[in-house]
């Protein structure tokens, strides 16, 4: 769309951008570039223009587009990007466009799902505005028996993105939730599918619903005493969520090229894991409705799976289910 590549390139210039300059490098009028600025301040972007300069950004509003994501990525890197207002599910979106060939490393953002799934079954509460909705394609070439660590990678993955765009840290509760004071602000849901002759995966859909600028009314009953967004955790302060878009892209991008042989995940898990040292409560095949076995969760092995000492005395290597882990959710 015309608008969005307008706004990438004044979005990328620091001072003004001439009208002139804009039209040659899209190939497109000048009338079509000014009904373009015209849309865009309509959008709510601060644009001005001046005889002989041309256009300046002064502000923004923030608004998940293609032009905004692209902006801070290399041309390069701005294909292969689809950003849509309202989707049912960025992951069922991907889906398709997976099964029509999309490559490796396609990326799918949404600023509201009137479906988001998560895990279990459950819907993930995906207001407009509020947060990142964000699905990413590999294709990894593997068996099932490698993938399993793929969303304890993710987890990594998008703390260090959260790290890099906004400078705080989060913690990761096992197996993949992302926690800021005690509270979940992403989901990680990782949807594979393989074929049957080879044995081998054909397509991995990476799932990340982060809650950034989500308030208190964003979050249904069930979840509202154990979720939270990056600016309830600030004092309400908002942040721009296209950039935290972006890095997701470059975080993700390195997981894809160091996936699965690179240690430095493994490690970094480990240091931001919050769940190995705590008393918990083991839930098998992640079903919660039934009496889950207390113990305490000793360490994180090198597959990613749980140590847990029971209090019954047996020792188990947790590779699958949910724990609660006390002093987190409610969990007394």
């Amino acid at each position: 769309m015309l608008k969005d590549d307008v706004l990438k390139l004044i979005s990328r210039e620091r001072n003004y951008i001439s009208g002139e300059s804009i039209s040659r490098t899209l190939g497109v009028s000048r009338a079509a570039v000014n009904t373009a600025v015209k849309s865009l301040r309509e959008d709510g972007f601060d644009i001005v223009s001046s005889t002989n300069k041309g256009y300046l950004l002064k502000n923004r509003p923030d608004i998940l587009a293609w032009g905004t994501v692209a902006a801070v990525l290399p041309d390069s890197r701005s294909t292969d990007i689809h950003v849509f207002d309202s989707v049912d599910s960025t992951n069922n979106v991907l889906k398709d466009l997976a099964s029509k060939g999309a490559p490796s490393g396609t990326v799918v953002i949404a600023d509201q799902q009137t479906g988001g799934k998560g895990r279990r079954g459950r819907s993930f509460a995906s207001p407009s505005g509020a947060g990142i909705y964000f699905s990413y394609l590999l294709r990894p070439e593997a068996g099932f028996e490698k993938i399993s660590d793929l969303t304890s990678w993710t987890a990594v993955a998008v703390a260090d993105a959260i790290r890099n765009t906004y400078r705080m840290d989060v913690r990761i509760k096992w197996v993949n939730d992302l926690i800021m004071n005690k509270k979940k602000i992403c989901g990680i849901l990782t949807e594979v599918s393989g074929e049957g002759e080879s044995g081998l995966i054909d397509t991995c859909i990476i799932g990340i619903g982060i809650n950034v600028n989500d308030e208190p009314s964003d979050f249904p009953p069930e979840i509202a005493d154990i979720a939270t967004s990056i600016s309830m955790e600030n004092g309400g302060k908002k942040f721009l969520r296209h950039v935290l878009a972006a890095e997701l892209i470059y975080s993700m991008d390195k997981l894809a090229a160091e996936w699965p042989s690179s240690p430095y995940y493994l490690e970094r898990y480990r240091e931001l894991n919050i769940t190995a040292g705590s008393r918990i409560t083991a839930f098998p095949r992640m079903l919660e409705d039934g009496e889950g076995r207390t113990g305490n969760a000793v360490a994180i092995n090198d597959d990613f799976s749980l140590k847990v000492e029971f209090d019954d005395g047996s020792v188990q290597d947790l590779r699958s289910g949910e724990v609660s882990v006390r002093g987190l959710y409610g969990y007394t």
